[in-house]
């Protein structure tokens, strides 16, 4: 394997690690001790971690909310923990069903026809588009990317096309608003797919319906990107905007934050391109005995009679991390899901007029719960607010060289007034 990646040992794929922090990775414990020495020792160095939400303001593609107790309880039930995949309906109604709940909730919250019952995470949802794009436009081989898309998406999608034959994937600018130009008509006219951040990784919430226009003209395919979800509780829907293809991550749905995942990627298209949605997809049916019933429909995947012909080679979906975002939605419903939203572009709002006298907002598109700081000296004023407890952020310079002075900073339900009084503080100390 080292061979193939072109490392020259295991060592050498952690080397983008920063040497401080490789040297610390290593657990001083003697040899032959007792499993519960073990664990006492791994228990202080994870009660050392500090983890209070209200001093961290660091979203960028993982959001802090709060998850009511009854999401963990009601997901965490026997029935759905030890459920075997659902390819017999007669023995699997309840997990049939409820998938096919999930796929109800997203659908109405992206504004589109259908959506599948979920893939690993917002950004091999996004990857899956592209493929999906290039299939339903098989004359078109060049593929836009707004570079307001989130950074680590773009990587996924790149990693994606290594493998596909003749694909040319080009980046589109953003504009000095944080909003993504619209291409030129040539290159509209060459692409299978245009795909736009919604809302873009600089927080801004782009205006889809002009360019679903202009792609449209061309005979293109508009593919939103939502990696903070609960946005489109209080944003025009994608399919209101007559986006082709809506896909997210659906981690601000009752999922927690947890070291990097597990996440849970949204996928929803127009009824026409059905068949050639990838992934799982569960369909109503009624039984011999006429009673309503659930079924898998629409089986392509690769693990079936597809093969090479596959929509999608993800062999399985994060079913549970599902269960969790249905049991959300349908707790809050509608109104109480707008309710939060609106205490997100709230409290965001807030934060940024508060930090009004420690920097400036560095585009002026309109935000939902993430917004861009300009600052003098970003980074050590970032460092420094680390130091006294506080997460301000992260700093922008590494995804974005000509944003070096800036740091995107993300609010949510889950802060206060006094906790964004500790934020302006933290970045506004001098020393």
């Amino acid at each position: 394997m080292l061979d193939v990646i072109g490392v020259e040992n295991a060592a050498a794929m952690f080397a983008h690690v920063p040497g401080a922090l490789r040297e610390r990775a290593e657990l001083a414990l003697a040899e032959g001790v007792s499993e519960q020495t073990v664990r006492r020792e791994l228990a202080d160095l994870a009660n050392a971690n500090r983890a209070d939400d209200r001093t961290t303001f660091l979203g960028a593609g993982a959001y802090p909310h709060f998850v009511p107790a009854a999401v963990d309880q009601l997901a965490g039930r026997a029935e759905f923990a030890t459920a075997y995949t659902p390819y017999q309906p007669e023995v699997s109604q309840g997990t049939l069903q409820a998938t096919f709940e999930f796929q109800s909730s997203i659908a109405a919250l992206l504004g589109m026809d259908v959506a599948n019952a979920g893939v690993y995470d917002g950004a091999t949802a996004a990857a899956e588009a592209v493929l999906m794009a290039l299939r339903l436009r098989r004359d078109r081989r060049l593929v836009l990317l707004s570079r307001a898309l989130h950074p680590q998406y773009r990587q996924v999608i790149a990693t994606y096309l290594e493998g596909v034959e003749d694909v040319e994937l080009r980046e589109v600018p953003f504009n000095d608003d944080g909003t993504t130009v619209l291409p030129a008509t040539e290159l509209l006219e060459r692409a299978a797919c245009f795909l736009v951040g919604y809302p873009n990784a600089l927080g801004i919430v782009e205006d889809l319906a002009p360019i679903a226009a202009a792609v449209h003209a061309c005979d293109g395919l508009l593919v939103s990107v939502t990696a903070e979800s609960l946005a489109l509780a209080v944003i025009k829907s994608p399919g209101a905007a007559d986006v082709d293809i809506a896909v997210g991550e659906g981690q601000s749905l009752g999922l927690p934050l947890a070291y990097g995942g597990p996440g849970l990627g949204l996928f929803a298209s127009r009824d026409k391109f059905v068949r050639s949605l990838p992934g799982r997809l569960v369909g109503e049916t009624v039984a011999a005995n006429g009673e309503r019933g659930f079924v898998l429909t629409l089986a392509t995947r690769e693990q079936h009679i597809r093969r090479e012909r596959a929509t999608s080679n993800i062999c399985t979906n994060h079913a549970l991390c599902a269960l969790q975002a249905t049991v959300y939605l349908s707790l809050l419903g509608r109104h109480g899901l707008r309710t939060v939203a609106e205490d997100n572009l709230r409290m965001a709002h807030a934060a940024a007029a508060r930090l009004a006298d420690v920097g400036r907002l560095r585009f002026g598109g309109p935000y939902f719960n993430e917004f861009v700081l300009e600052l003098p000296d970003a980074r050590r004023r970032w460092e420094r607010a680390l130091e006294r407890g506080v997460l301000a952020g992260l700093p922008l310079g590494d995804w974005y060289p000509e944003l070096e002075q800036s740091l995107l900073l993300c609010a949510t339900e889950v802060h206060d007034e006094q906790a964004l009084g500790v934020l302006v503080d933290a970045l506004g100390a001098s020393s």
